[in-house]
């Protein structure tokens, strides 16, 4: 359950969320990386979050082997 006094739009997103499996990291990097990233992101036309998990999956798929 979130924080303080959620809306309705709020609970409904939370529990969508945990159900289709999803949760939050957090990483500090530096700004300069993070700013690149975010850049580069936008020039290619992909989300971050796209870009990370598919960057995440070649890296898992890599060290499986």
């Amino acid at each position: 359950m979130p924080k303080g006094s959620p809306n309705k739009q709020t609970i409904a997103s939370e529990k969508y969320q945990k159900k289709a499996g999803y949760m939050t990291k957090g990483f500090k990097l530096k700004r300069d990386v993070v700013e690149e990233f975010e850049k580069a992101c936008k020039e290619a036309g992909v989300s971050q979050a796209a870009q990370i998990t598919a960057m995440m999956k070649e890296f898992i798929k890599a060290n499986k082997e």
